[in-house]
């Protein structure tokens, strides 16, 4: 795998999907006056952004200066798992929603964690870059399927939606 094709081709995937929400969300202004909804709006933009900025620093940094990415990646994911956590902390009720953010607060602590510690990398066979590519993977198919659910619910939590 070469680690600096697929971080940029990642990241630039991660500032596609941000600017595809910006879009669908200036068709739903409504969203925005809702402060729960607007919570929502705002979890799935970081959850597209926050990836993406790693993306950027792991190109920056490279397997050449890892301490470069590796702050990066572990500012970034605690960022993002305590933003993360305060969705989870509101969550509505939608057992989706939450399994959804929980399992992303999860992914952003281990990010951290392989961050600060990339020994523990080694055992399954990745070099610690290669490891955090395969969680910010996961991480952005929870966000996607947040977003699927938010969509599929019209802005708002499953037991609200209307019947498809």
């Amino acid at each position: 795998m070469d680690v600096s094709t697929f971080y940029a081709l990642f990241s630039a995937t991660c500032f596609t999907l941000v600017g595809l929400w910006w879009n669908v969300v200036q068709s739903h202004t409504d969203w925005m006056r809702e402060p729960a909804l607007r919570r929502v709006v705002g979890g799935i933009y970081l959850s597209f952004l926050l990836p993406a900025l790693m993306g950027l620093f792991a190109q920056v940094g490279g397997a050449q200066q890892p301490q470069v990415w590796r702050v990066a990646f572990i500012v970034l994911a605690v960022v993002g798992c305590g933003c993360t956590l305060r969705l989870l902390a509101r969550a509505r009720g939608d057992r989706f929603v939450t399994r959804q953010q929980a399992g992303a607060a999860l992914m952003y602590a281990l990010i951290a964690v392989v961050g600060a510690f990339p020994e523990l990398a080694r055992p399954l066979g990745l070099t610690p870059i290669q490891a955090e590519a395969v969680m910010l993977i996961v991480l952005v198919v929870l966000g996607h399927a947040l977003v699927w659910r938010f969509m599929a619910g019209e802005g708002r939590p499953a037991e609200e939606a209307p019947a498809a």
